[in-house]
């Protein structure tokens, strides 16, 4: 493996050190990812007085300091997530919010989850643009510039961008299942509601003139799991689109997760993250062409016949969401949540080395568990995989996951080779 791009982990004095077994950022090549904020006042350690007011404010200047700390702005922001305990909270996180983004506005997903860690009412994540990149003493592109767009042919929202680009990548906001003429949702259920979150998605890549096939990870949230069967009919329907994808099978990496609300009410909301081939100005666009999507599974973790186990794309490896299934047997591994930890754990290490990768390589985590008291099972088992903690991080408490699992893990990986041609 390539040793010129590095994994750059770094934390501040200025913001929470997180639960312990994360850094606060994580960059590699042309992107930072940053581990999720809690209402954690640093001086302290602990949730700042007030209600969901305070709370989100708090978690924005945490994420301000990190970013300041790397010698970045709030400007650099490339895709903000939010989750809440209670989406009618967001009433009064927007404002907040849009004091931290006046004029620019990134890419957003907003969703309710059952539980959050320390019992907030809020944890905010963020993506970071690096235009000097991770090669040492030798900035790649300082002079790449961030492209945010949107159509009229798909919902907009005046507190996000539908799409921003950097570099090699596209972000795209969640899409709720919303009639751009109307504004309203579509009618009928959630395989309905699927289809119309996938319409704007591919309408807003069209707008850009990028493929569907682009997508390289989905990230789909369910208000019922149980709709699970009608969404994954519509999802069939649309992966893959075109020829070329449908005589490789292609599919992207994916994450399903269980929301208990989403804006407007809806039953699915979906979030897209897309491969963009000519990059960003100054890149060429006869650049396009020299990079490629690519897509690996490995029978020595468990398959899903609607995704593939890792995408690789230009500098990063986008993997679908672990269970912690046995790959020989197909089945949950006995055990409470640290062997079963172990077990999605053991499942993404498999993936990493299938592609001449290490866990090393691992720059952010994101962990969804059905019960928050479990953190402290979780991670004995994550330290034995992390011992020092050099992921960022994310974890969420959901009402329910596929196949009645304690714990699903999702990870995204460095890829220093890249993704040049196919010879």
């Amino acid at each position: 493996m390539c040793s010129f791009n590095t994994v750059l982990a770094r934390n501040t004095e200025n913001a929470p050190k997180g639960l312990g077994l994360s850094s606060q950022t994580v960059a590699f090549s042309h992107y930072n990812n940053l581990s999720a904020q809690l209402p954690i006042d640093p001086a302290t350690g602990k949730l700042v007085a007030g209600g969901i007011k305070e709370q989100a404010a708090q978690c924005f200047k945490n994420l301000r300091e990190i970013i300041a700390s790397i010698g970045h702005s709030m400007d650099d922001v490339v895709r903000i997530t939010i989750f809440v305990k209670n989406l009618s909270d967001m009433e009064m996180v927007n404002p907040v919010y849009a004091e931290f983004f006046q004029g620019y506005v990134p890419t957003l997903t907003t969703a309710a989850v059952s539980a959050l860690p320390l019992n907030a009412l809020i944890q905010v994540e963020a993506l970071i643009s690096n235009g000097e990149g991770t090669i040492p003493n030798a900035p790649q592109a300082g002079d790449l510039i961030k492209i945010a767009r949107d159509t009229d042919n798909a919902p907009k929202h005046p507190l996000s961008s539908q799409s921003v680009a950097f570099s090699h990548y596209n972000n795209i906001s969640a899409q709720l299942p919303i009639d751009p003429k109307s504004g309203k949702l579509v009618a009928g259920g959630a395989k309905e509601q699927a289809a119309q979150c996938l319409k704007n998605i591919k309408t807003i890549l069209e707008s850009m003139d990028v493929p569907f096939d682009d997508i390289v990870k989905i990230n789909l949230f369910l208000k019922d799991l149980g709709d699970i069967d009608a969404v994954n009919e519509t999802y069939r329907a649309f992966f893959p689109d075109s020829a070329i994808a449908r005589a490789v099978a292609y599919l992207p990496a994916r994450t399903v997760i269980a929301a208990a609300g989403l804006p407007m009410d809806a039953l699915v909301q979906i979030e897209a993250v897309v491969s963009h081939g000519d990059g960003t100005p100054p890149q060429a666009v006869e650049d396009r062409h020299g990079i490629v999507i690519k897509a690996n599974n490995t029978a020595n973790a468990p398959r899903d016949a609607l995704s593939t186990q890792t995408v690789a794309f230009s500098h990063y490896n986008h993997l679908s969401a672990q269970l912690p299934l046995n790959p020989q047997t197909n089945q949950i591994v006995d055990g409470g949540v640290k062997e079963q930890a172990a077990q999605c754990l053991k499942n993404i290490k498999a993936i990493v080395e299938s592609i001449g990768h290490a866990m090393e390589d691992v720059v952010k985590v994101n962990i969804f568990l059905q019960n928050m008291e479990d953190i402290a099972s979780l991670d004995e088992a994550y330290k034995t995989f992390f011992p020092d903690g050099v992921p960022a991080r994310r974890i969420v408490g959901v009402s329910a996951l596929p196949l009645n699992a304690r714990i699903q893990i999702d990870a995204v990986v460095a890829n220093a080779e890249g993704t040049p041609p196919n010879a």
